[in-house]
């Protein structure tokens, strides 16, 4: 009993069974996934090659990147990709996603820049959003001549009129963030971002939206204090509330189409929806989708990239990027 109370008392901060960050520096993320090597033509990978490189070093950028082979063709689209994870655990090298990625791209011909961002609580938001933007830069700085770190399988492969931005969860929300600043901010080299696509993505506001009224939502409440604790108008700040008081409108989204995908047993169903709502609301110029997938709960497409619904979503995602 005295060592527990003893390891409670040395707790600043904690959501149960996901972190637990201690007085002298330590986080615990019992729910991360280890990490896995990346891997070349390796046949148990579905005909998908790996590797990890970097984009930066100040600040540290890396990310993992998916080649389909054989390569069939060039001008392959590109599809910079933002993992979940709330914004505090999770990796663009974890068995999770490098698993999701891999049978990903095993079924779609193109080229995945998985981005390895900064996580809280070492380093808050921003932090995430601006790392993210940079990989983003770094992948269309191949255009020019003048790119650091230099990345052949995209300066040989890729067709850069045809980028594209994903993520889930988490990620979804980054998505929104960057497509907000591909608004107005050019990309290197003047490309445009292509599309956007958003799964089970993470939004928050301090007025409850549909089932929230009941479940509660609570919890993102604890997330976003946790991962931006400085941040301006706390949970109704733009990079979580896209319809807060201080966020720019939607329909400078910087991209031409959307695909929006929710899960109807995902307690972040309803904010998928009301995104969606939202950006048909706003007058946006572009195409835009809603998927809902039945009876499936939060990012059920990571967890089980092979089952039936996954391939489904997988299907959809693959015509959105190639038509």
């Amino acid at each position: 009993m005295a060592s527990s109370l003893s390891d409670s008392n040395n707790i600043i901060a904690q959501i149960p069974t996901y972190i637990t960050v201690y007085k002298d520096g330590t986080i615990d993320r019992p729910r991360q996934a280890p990490f896995v090597a990346p891997s070349i033509e390796d046949p148990l990978n579905k005909g998908v090659s790996s590797k990890d490189i970097i984009i930066s070093q100040y600040p540290p950028i890396s990310a993992r990147i998916y080649l389909p082979t054989p390569i069939n063709h060039d001008h392959l689209p590109i599809l910079v990709y933002f993992h979940g994870g709330g914004f505090f655990f999770e990796s663009a090298f974890s068995q999770l996603y490098h698993n999701y990625l891999n049978a990903f791209v095993s079924q779609i011909p193109a080229i995945v820049v998985s981005v390895e961002y900064r996580l809280a609580p070492e380093h808050p938001l921003p932090a995430a959003y601006d790392d993210c933007w940079d990989a983003l830069q770094w992948v269309a700085s191949h255009c020019t001549n003048n790119v650091i770190n230099s990345e052949p399988w995209l300066t040989n492969h890729a067709d850069f009129n045809r980028i594209f931005i994903g993520g889930d969860s988490a990620g979804g929300n980054i998505v929104h963030n960057i497509a907000i600043r591909g608004g107005f901010q050019a990309l290197n080299g003047g490309l445009k971002i292509s599309g956007a696509i958003y799964a089970q993505p993470y939004f928050c506001s301090s007025k409850a939206v549909g089932s929230e009224a009941v479940i509660g939502h609570e919890e993102s409440y604890v997330v976003w204090d946790l991962v931006y604790p400085s941040a301006p108008g706390g949970i109704d700040n733009p990079m979580i509330n896209p319809l807060g008081p201080e966020a720019p409108s939607l329909v400078g989204l910087g991209c031409s189409k959307i695909l929006v995908c929710v899960a109807s047993n995902d307690v972040l169903r309803d904010r998928g929806v009301w995104y969606h709502d939202a950006v048909k609301e706003s007058g946006w110029k572009g195409e835009l989708q809603l998927f809902e997938q039945q009876d499936e709960d939060h990012v059920y497409h990571i967890f089980n990239p092979e089952s039936d619904h996954a391939k489904i979503l997988t299907k959809l995602m693959a015509s959105f990027i190639l038509h």
